[in-house]
């Protein structure tokens, strides 16, 4: 095509967006103008909210903001640099002494972020001619980190165990193979049957790599996540989580073996090649663990209160496929009604992700409510009422809303 006959970069992104808008899939960013506390200000109004991921309400909470300030005005905004440079700080080390010993494992290492450290440790574990055996449902980090590691990559179905087993039989002459699954799932909140699946990882001669990203601070009996909580410390290889979720900090950690640390920073291009966690983030996250280990009430009551709405909407009618942690998926099927329903709760004060393809499958979009321990009972119950009255309510349009509210 002669170069001039090409379209400008604006009309080319103009029509692709326009396919977006034209699937009811387009999203804008919202803006929260006060502390993520279970009361925000979205827009100018005063709403609850439901779709945080500060699921210990641990980002709000006095010792973990006075940790972030006095590291701040010890180490500076920034570390400004790599880990393998000057970026690498005592506030690091001690937490990732911490993380190593909260977890039961001989290392750990702190990543910017658990996308950077998904990609780094799985393209620095496999290469071509290995293979990656992936749940279906596993998160966008973990896909492209197989991705870019070269290595062959078979995807499983979702907590199948009779599925994993036939992909470790089918694919005997693979060299490593690493099994890799979320312990508790981003979007349907469900558990993954851990102890059978580091039976098959251990029969096969597989390695096993967890990522407790929504499982760290909730699960476990000093809230180091489902693996501690199911006793499968010592079988699981490699063991990955996020500071910005339950801990209400920022960054994520790889733990296992010190021979696993060591090659990550010799190998993990997404710690070598960018710079360091902020020291507040590090610091915060340090408190963060040790409020997790001195409350554990936290975790229990937010458990107990989770289970109780999931049941509470199901028996109303509504389709919850499942009740297992914080997070509480209200299947809706279509990408618009989910959108509207969305629409209805922020309008009567309640903010409530709509979640659509591609992020969950086409036909299954929902709405994903996830809890904070810091939510009243009396909060949940208006909520619970809330969503079963918008949810419900058959005079929606949802062919309005495919139009107007795809932009919500």
């Amino acid at each position: 095509m002669p170069a001039g006959s090409r379209p400008s970069l604006d009309d080319a992104l103009g029509r692709d967006l326009a396919e977006v808008e034209a699937a009811g899939l387009w999203r804008e960013l919202r803006e929260i103008e006060s502390a993520q506390d279970p009361s925000v200000v979205l827009r100018g109004r005063e709403v609850l909210l439901f779709c945080s991921n500060n699921y210990l309400g641990l980002a709000c909470h006095p010792e973990v903001v006075e940790a972030a300030r006095l590291a701040t005005a010890r180490w500076g905004a920034s570390s400004v640099s790599s880990r393998l440079v000057s970026g690498h700080m005592t506030v690091h080390a001690e937490l990732e002494d911490k993380i190593a010993r909260w977890k039961n494992q001989e290392a750990a290492l702190v990543f910017s972020t658990g996308y950077q450290a998904n990609i780094g440790v799985i393209s620095s574990l496999t290469g071509p001619g290995d293979l990656i055996v992936s749940d279906e449902l596993n998160h966008a980090s973990i896909i492209d980190g197989a991705r870019l590691s070269k290595a062959a990559t078979v995807v499983y179905r979702h907590n199948d165990l009779e599925d994993l087993e036939r992909v470790l039989c089918e694919n005997r002459g693979a060299g490593r193979v690493l099994v890799v699954t979320e312990s508790v799932f981003s979007m349907d909140g469900d558990l993954a049957p851990l102890a059978d699946i580091s039976k098959a990882c251990r029969l096969h001669g597989a390695w096993l790599m967890v990522d407790e990203a929504h499982g760290a601070g909730v699960f476990g009996k000093r809230g180091a996540g489902l693996v501690q909580e199911l006793g499968l410390e010592s079988q699981v290889q490699v063991h990955m989580g996020t500071l910005g979720k339950a801990l209400g900090s920022f960054g994520a950690y790889v733990t296992g073996s010190r021979t696993l640390v060591d090659l990550l920073v010799n190998k993990a291009r997404s710690i070598i090649y960018t710079t360091a966690l902020p020291p507040s983030a590090a610091a915060a996250a340090l408190a963060a663990i040790q409020v997790v280990e001195r409350e554990p009430q936290r975790a229990a009551g937010l458990l107990a209160r989770a289970t109780s709405l999931a049941l509470a909407l199901r028996d109303a009618g509504l389709e919850v496929p499942n009740a297992d942690s914080q997070i509480i998926p209200v299947l809706l099927g279509d990408a618009a009604r989910a959108v509207a329903t969305a629409d209805k709760l922020r309008a009567r004060g309640f903010y409530v992700a709509a979640i659509r393809p591609p992020t969950v499958a086409r036909g299954t979009s929902r709405l994903r409510v996830s809890l904070m321990a810091t939510h009243t009972s009396q909060e949940i119950n208006s909520l619970r009422d809330a969503i079963i009255d918008c949810a419900l309510d058959d005079s929606a349009d949802t062919n309005t809303a495919a139009k107007n509210g795809a932009r919500a």
